[in-house]
This record gives C-alpha cells, sequence and structure tokens, in this order.
C-alpha cells in the first residue's frame, strides 16, 4: 500500500514516539501496519525492551525477542554515536548498499503501511561517505520530519527541509514535537515554521501525556499518510 520514512532534525526528537504513535493509531483504526529500524546505536541487549527497536515492536504488538529486533533492526551498535562512530569502534562497517537493498525489500513485501524510521537528523553520517539523506534519496519515499520546539530548533528544521528540497524529495509532514522544559512555546514555533513550509501539512504535539490533544495530532498526522 505505502512506505514512509520517518525522520528528524536532530537525535533525541522524537523519531520513536512517532512511529509508536502512529503504529498504534493505525492498529486501532484496523490499518495493517509494519516498521523497521534499520541502524539503531547506543543498543544495550540486556535494556532492549526500552531500545527504539524495542518501543517499535510493543507497539506492533509483538514479543522483544532477538529474532524480532533482528527481523527490524539489522544494524545494531553498542556506542551512543553517530553510526559512522559507532561502527568504527566495532571494526564493523555499516554497508550502505546492503542497508539500501534491506529496507527495498521490506517495501516490496510490506502488507499495508510500512514505516522506515531513520537515525539521528537528516544528516547524520552512516559511513564515510553516505548521510541518512542519501538513504532516503535512495529509496525516495515520501518523509515525516520530527522536529522539537527548542531554542534554535528553527534553525535546525529550515535547514533539513533545505536539505529534503534539494534532493527534490516528498514530504508529507513536518510534526514539531514540543521539548521538555523548552522556553520557546510550541505554537510560536509552529507559526514561525508555518511561514516558511510552504503547502507542507505541521501536526504540533503537545508533551503531555497521552491527552486528546496529543491523540488528536497523531490522528491528524495518520490521515495525512
Amino acid at each position: 500500500m505505502s512506505a514512509y520514512f520517518v525522520t528528524a532534525t536532530g537525535t533525541d526528537i522524537g523519531k520513536t514516539f512517532v512511529a509508536a504513535g502512529l503504529i498504534r493509531h493505525f492498529r486501532g483504526a484496523g490499518r495493517k501496519v509494519e516498521a523497521i529500524k534499520p541502524v539503531v546505536t547506543g543498543f544495550e541487549p540486556a535494556n532492549a525492551e526500552a531500545s527504539d527497536p524495542g518501543v517499535l515492536l510493543a507497539a506492533l504488538g509483538r514479543p522483544v525477542t532477538p529474532s524480532e529486533i533482528e527481523r527490524i533492526s539489522p544494524w545494531r551498535y553498542a556506542a551512543p554515536l553517530s553510526p559512522d562512530m559507532a561502527a568504527r569502534r566495532e571494526g564493523r562497517a555499516l554497508a550502505f548498499d546492503a542497508l539500501v537493498e534491506f529496507c527495498r525489500r521490506a517495501i516490496a513485501d510490506r502488507q499495508g503501511t510500512l514505516l522506515i524510521e531513520g537515525i539521528g537528523g537528516v544528516m547524520v553520517p552512516l559511513d564515510d561517505r553516505h548521510t541518512v539523506l542519501d538513504w532516503m534519496a535512495a529509496l525516495r519515499i515520501p518523509l515525516v520530519l520530527v522536529a522539537g520546539s527548542y531554542l534554535g530548533s528553527l534553525s535546525h528544521t529550515l535547514t533539513g527541509l533545505d536539505a529534503i528540497a534539494r534532493r527534490k524529495l516528498i514530504l508529507k509532514a513536518i510534526v514539531v514535537n514540543a521539548t521538555p522544559d523548552s522556553t520557546v512555546p510550541l505554537a510560536d514555533t509552529v507559526a514561525t515554521l508555518t511561514r516558511f513550509a510552504g503547502a507542507t501539512a505541521i501536526i504540533a504535539i503537545p508533551r503531555q501525556p497521552a491527552t486528546d490533544a496529543k491523540l488528536r495530532a497523531l490522528g491528524e498526522l495518520a490521515a495525512l499518510l
């Protein structure tokens, strides 16, 4: 049916939170959904349930087992660094062509909607020559860009938008995931981005626990995909 790449303006912005929220929304609506997180760093096998692939598997209603983690996240590294740095520490480089082929097979085999969660931000290095942007350009599927509302997020987000536009990639939505304790109001961040984002939809997600507003925001995002 469809496949989307969930990326972000940086690390720890909320890609997994948004992807897991979409999965739960789709499942609640009776819509088939799959998800993969091909590359993960900072992975601790002893704490797999709290890892990004563990969170995605829980949202999918699947057990967090070594085989299930291997299925959705075949490139796992221990150091909480960019993939190129983490891989270098382990002497186990990430093969870019194999990564792209893994994703293409998942897209071809999907039933329903497939979410591919990236790693870090748009320009994070994967190896000595490729970034996440190169990964997204190779797949050429629509993107969801997750941003924060922290001071500095506007520049990071607009830089990401420029990079995406230069590669002529399709951006389905910008998700502004409220940053805890930010000095910048969420509404002000959204208002400013709206002036620069053209026709791209902007979805604001408040930071409170599962509130009606948060669920409505995820529903709005799901309706775009």
